[in-house]
């Protein structure tokens, strides 16, 4: 066996613990770590996964969102009475007027959301609290955030005609008009 001289230097970038310190998060690692060696559901061991992500791929989901998910005609029958889980934080939005009752387990929610959610006659679950009440993850329904929807992302792509957004809200002479914008600075598309 020699040193594999192509990939000598590129790292493993399959994380099999999460970066975070979070004592609460390592606890609920070892936890679902026990129930995916343990159980034959496959539920676990992708919770086990997203509980490994960075904070940008745990993108946040709104109750508008999940309202949608689950009041939706073609999948209201296929939803009901079950449990949302989602792994990552659930946030309130005021552009829903009427929250409906569901039963929803996540890493955390806004005081808000957690508050329109109680008052709707609905229950906000821990993931381990879920993991006592449901160990295999039966009749739940697992979602997630839009991770494309940050503020960062918008600014992607390089070069004109991309429809990125600039990074000066100014539209003046002095702003965004130098390389790719001028034939003199390099080329103009």
């Amino acid at each position: 066996m020699g040193i594999d001289l192509d990939r000598h230097h590129v790292r493993n970038t399959h994380r099999k613990a999460p970066k975070s310190d979070n004592v609460y998060l390592k606890l609920l690692v070892k936890l679902y770590r026990f129930l995916s060696r343990r159980t034959d559901s496959n539920f676990n061991a992708v919770v086990l996964r997203r509980l490994f992500q960075s904070r940008t791929n745990r993108a946040p989901i709104s109750l508008s969102r999940i309202s949608a998910i689950t009041q939706n005609p073609a999948a209201k029958k296929t939803n009901e009475n079950k449990t949302i889980v989602t792994v990552g934080t659930v946030t309130d939005d005021n552009r829903l007027l009427e929250v409906p009752k569901l039963s929803i387990a996540a890493l955390k929610f806004t005081a808000t959301a957690r508050a329109r959610v109680l008052k709707a006659g609905g229950e906000c679950l821990t993931l381990d609290e879920l993991a006592v009440r449901k160990p295999k993850g039966e009749n739940t329904v697992l979602l997630r955030g839009p991770r494309n929807a940050r503020e960062a992302v918008k600014h992607f792509g390089f070069g004109p005609h991309k429809h990125k957004k600039p990074k000066v809200e100014s539209k003046g002479r002095k702003f965004e008009r130098a390389r790719g914008r001028r034939r003199s600075r390099g080329f103009k598309v």
